[in-house]
């Protein structure tokens, strides 16, 4: 007997990082993301992760690191990027971008492994955002690519009838990433108004290790204000 095998996208922190070590208990691992140090890093803190370095954005890079796997039972979409302001000021380079990495790179990494995920009647969770809920001035790109990520998941789910798939809407989580999207608001960092990253990656656990006849197809998390 072998233990299934979650492969997690954006593992190199963050989100990415704390799903990949909630997983580890349960499942081998497969560390995607584009800073290697950071993925060895984390490997060798779980003893059940191997490093899974590539570009996401990279087609022919991301088919060779593909046709290395054998097997995969879970797959996490955490990698994303938020670049934030005003739609007149949105060129076609930010939309390209952002949707490059947060929808086109997630559906094709997800086709790649679509075959190996049918053979073992997986599950594809998407962390999305209170974004992909509800668009905010300031936020249209973002919310543009988060919003298609959920339809994304909605038609995988339609078409894929074997695969448990599962979008994640956190509110404000307390990252490196959360810190650049308060800096491009000119805001204040105030880690105690926003969820943690491991009370993410518990509310993706949980749906991943849910008993077979469960399908958590949605997950909305708001964060619960803490004394400072």
């Amino acid at each position: 007997m072998t233990r299934p095998v979650a492969l997690v996208t954006g593992a190199s922190r963050g989100i990415g990082a704390a799903t990949a070590r909630a997983l580890a208990p349960t499942h081998d691992l497969l560390l995607g993301g584009r800073d290697g140090a950071a993925l060895a890093g984390l490997a060798g803190s779980l003893g059940s992760a191997t490093p899974w370095p590539v570009d996401l954005t990279d087609t022919g890079a991301l088919a060779a690191a593909v046709s290395g796997l054998d097997r995969l039972d879970v797959l996490v979409h955490s990698a994303g990027i938020a670049e934030l302001g005003p739609l007149a000021e949105a060129d076609a380079d930010t939309w390209r971008r952002t949707l490059d990495v947060n929808v086109v790179a997630v559906a094709e990494l997800t086709r790649l492994v679509l075959p190996l995920l049918r053979a073992s009647r997986g599950h594809v969770v998407l962390v999305n955002s209170g974004a992909g809920l509800r668009a905010n001035p300031g936020w249209g790109v973002y919310a543009a690519s988060k919003f298609a990520l959920r339809a994304f998941a909605d038609a995988l789910r339609a078409e894929e009838e074997d695969l448990r798939v599962t979008s994640v809407h956190p509110g404000r989580v307390d990252t490196d990433m959360q810190r650049g999207v308060r800096a491009q608001e000119s805001g204040d960092y105030q880690p105690n108004l926003y969820l943690s990253a491991d009370s993410v990656a518990r509310a993706v656990a949980g749906a991943v290790t849910a008993t077979d006849d469960a399908h958590v197809t949605e997950i909305v998390l708001r964060p619960r204000p803490r004394p400072a």
